[in-house]
């Protein structure tokens, strides 16, 4: 039997996808913008990504974990005390697989957490342990939004090298109309994928 040519076509090619080989963190915490999340977290996943979802107590009360598993194939990860490795510590090891922190919707109270440095669940530990660039959307009342806490909080992070997309102007859940809507799956998708592709993998797909 003949052996191969060194320019036989092999029989995996290698994949269109333009995000194949990154991994994002999907930070969902507790408001009516979290069901954007899930738009979210599946265009990138068809965008070939691996996501990974981690999520507040109160973002479940808005969307549950079954839908994020299902959209990205993985397990969700909520509390600090369930890792699904035993021998895993989720907080460290969650963020050092993950090319891009996004932390989708950015509620007052996380942000605050990450301005403050307090770390006391697992979404806020992730952050404050983030060795990766870190991009917030935010998605709050609109008089929440003008807060001068809020906007010294948003400035500090911003200092701190945190990414920040939104928010929109526009109707809100509350029935008030203004400054505070998350910005829209898409427009959050395309930053994600401007991030990432402006340089390398880190570490390629976790193994299953």
């Amino acid at each position: 039997m003949p052996s191969p040519t060194p320019n036989a076509p092999s029989s995996h090619p290698p994949s269109t996808l333009a995000l194949d080989g990154y991994e994002v963190l999907l930070c969902v915490c507790g408001g009516i913008a979290a069901y954007k999340s899930a738009a979210l977290a599946s265009r990138l996943v068809q965008d070939g990504c691996g996501v990974t979802v981690a999520m507040t107590r109160a973002a479940r009360h808005f969307v549950g974990p079954l839908t994020f598993r299902a959209l990205t194939g993985r397990p969700v990860h909520a509390s600090l005390f369930s890792p699904a490795d035993g021998a895993d510590i989720q907080h460290l090891r969650l963020s050092e697989l993950a090319d891009l922190i996004v932390v989708a919707p950015a509620t007052a109270s996380v942000m605050a957490k990450t301005a403050a440095g307090l770390a006391d669940d697992l979404v806020s530990c992730l952050l404050i342990g983030a060795d990766c660039p870190v991009l917030m959307a935010p998605a709050m009342n609109t008089r929440m939004w003008a807060h001068p806490a809020v906007q010294r909080n948003v400035a500090f992070l911003r200092e701190m090298g945190v990414h920040m997309l939104g928010p929109e102007s526009g109707w809100q859940a509350c029935r008030a109309v203004g400054p505070g809507r998350m910005s829209e799956p898409e427009r959050l998708a395309q930053t994600v994928r401007d991030m990432l592709l402006a340089r390398p993998a880190r570490r390629g797909r976790p193994r299953e």
